[in-house]
């Protein structure tokens, strides 16, 4: 056992993440830069329902304890991740960014999440194996990321003063790399790349903390994370036509976060089984989209 699982398991799942890439960049996006909608939808519901399988495949090889972790936390960044990708559409099209150009900062922006989100967990599993009072500091924080939801729409809310003077720094490299709408220059493309880079760290600070809460296992933790990472190139193209319907998506995201803050601040006292947690989160998120569908946006005077 290494960190969870066997050195087969954790050498099978990098295998799987390979080749799902190689098929995401050699395949769906030969040839173009933009996904067609269809094919974002077809490759978004089939890595879905991969994790789905792969859930299933924990259960019976692991425990179904194992299987139902994996799947509450592929839904929590899975969610978390909309909320990322809302930023990054916004960012890209404040500095104007054309197809080619966002497909080159997503990938690269795709690869360095997974290298960072794996030293994330690494050390939190870590913090949290030695010191049990990090449980209440991860909690409170969470508390915080629910409480910045609710009072501000997460565009707005998830922008610290560093990525403030990043996208800044970003819009003054594009007018001096790229006068006349010629291609973007080296500086302003390593800019936003950073942009996008610290926009997911920042999203990390929220959403491992709130997996963490759901499982201390670090494969599990680990994979559920770099799954929903894997589809955010994909989902990103089906989300720009939606940028504006899923309006109350950050309310149940606030709901989520301090749903499992409470469970990691009240852990001594209090076992939520794994299948409430589910539950929880499943029927938040439903009860939140259909809201977003169904009630009518109020019309500014």
């Amino acid at each position: 056992m290494f960190a969870g699982a066997t050195l087969s398991y954790w050498i099978g799942f990098h295998l799987l993440v390979a080749i799902l890439l190689v098929v995401d960049l050699a395949v769906l996006h030969r040839g173009q830069y933009s996904l067609r909608l269809r094919t974002a939808w077809a490759w978004t519901i089939f890595l879905a329902t991969l994790a789905c399988g792969f859930a299933i495949f924990l259960s019976k090889t692991q425990s179904h304890r194992h299987g139902l972790e994996f799947f509450s936390g592929y839904l929590i960044e899975g969610s978390l991740s909309v909320d990322n990708l809302f930023v990054f559409l916004l960012m890209f099209r404040t500095m104007r960014l054309n197809a080619e150009e966002q497909h080159r900062v997503l990938l690269w922006g795709v690869l360095g999440a997974i290298v960072m989100r794996a030293l994330f967990i690494a050390v939190g599993v870590s913090l949290l194996n030695r010191f049990a009072w990090i449980e209440y500091v991860f909690g409170a924080f969470l508390l915080y990321a629910a409480f910045r939801l609710l009072r501000e729409k997460p565009a707005e809310a998830s922008k610290p003063g560093i990525l403030a003077w990043l996208q800044r720094c970003c819009l003054r490299g594009l007018k001096d790399d790229r006068p006349g709408g010629t291609r973007l220059g080296m500086p302003a493309f390593l800019f936003v790349v950073l942009a996008v880079e610290v926009t997911d760290l920042i999203f990390a600070l929220d959403s491992i903390p709130a997996v963490l809460a759901i499982s201390r296992d670090p494969f599990i933790v680990y994979t559920s994370n770099i799954f929903a990472i894997l589809g955010l190139r994909s989902l990103y193209y089906v989300l720009a036509g939606l940028l504006d319907k899923l309006r109350f998506l950050h309310y149940g995201l606030a709901v989520i976060l301090t749903f499992v803050a409470l469970k990691m601040l009240l852990s001594r006292w209090i076992d939520v089984p794994v299948t409430v947690s589910l539950l929880v989160i499943l029927v938040t998120l439903a009860v939140f989209a259909a809201a977003s569908k169904l009630l009518p946006e109020s019309k500014q005077p």
